[in-house]
């Protein structure tokens, strides 16, 4: 596992609040835990400050910390160890997580790699219209329809984290390019499989009723979230 370190000093804000929503939201998490565990809420409140801030700040972790009644070094400790936190600031429409692992390398992963590089700049950078940002992780777990990408955007007027799957080198791009205009692009099989259906004529339960998609990427069409 690689170093996790806060971004640098002059990056970091001042302070941190969760805003009125989220603030309401924190306390029915907390009321999830007998009295004396609120700590276990740790995950959950990183999560929903990354959500409203798009990256997790030093100022987030101590807030949580005072939130939770915990030293702030255990919040550092889970901020630092899960890869699901950003330590650093991320692009304004979208952070691109790349599949780095064997699968997705050897089906293409190297040209997302080359594609983010000259579309977005180095990785753990923010692109220069401050729209888009990006990171090699190791396996998210949808190697059947490799290679593939987990996308956290902030268009439309949320928070959405989607995986966009089967895809090649023009059709990132393309993907990038919208997210860069603050469209958004459906997200999962970029070639039209349901879920993870070999590719080509389907052999198997063949009903006339099929949904047109799987059900987060359904969910993620009408409801905006996956």
């Amino acid at each position: 596992m690689s170093t996790r370190r806060l971004a640098a000093d002059d990056l970091q804000p001042d302070s941190f609040a969760f805003n009125p929503a989220n603030t309401e939201w924190v306390k029915t998490q907390i009321a999830k835990f007998p009295e004396g565990r609120q700590a276990s809420a740790v995950i959950p409140l990183l999560w929903r400050a990354q959500e409203q801030e798009g990256w997790v700040t030093r100022a987030a972790i101590e807030t949580i910390a005072k939130t939770l009644d915990m030293p702030t070094i255990r919040v550092l400790e889970v901020a630092t160890f899960y890869f699901m936190f950003q330590l650093s600031p991320t692009g304004e429409h979208a952070h691109v997580q790349v599949c780095g692992t064997t699968p997705c390398m050897l089906c293409g992963a190297e040209s997302l790699v080359a594609v983010c590089e000259r579309v977005i700049g180095p990785m753990h950078t923010v692109s220069a219209d401050g729209t888009l940002s990006w990171e090699e992780v190791e396996c998210l777990g949808a190697c059947a329809n490799a290679p593939m990408a987990q996308i956290d955007s902030w268009v439309k007027g949320g928070f959405h984290s989607d995986y966009y799957e089967d895809m090649d080198e023009a059709g990132f791009e393309a993907i990038l390019e919208a997210f860069r205009k603050g469209e958004y692009p459906k997200p999962g099989s970029q070639k039209g499989r349901f879920a993870s259906e070999p590719l080509g004529e389907q052999t198997a339960l063949t009903a006339d009723h099929v949904e047109q998609h799987n059900a987060a990427v359904s969910a993620a069409l009408s409801e905006g979230a996956a």
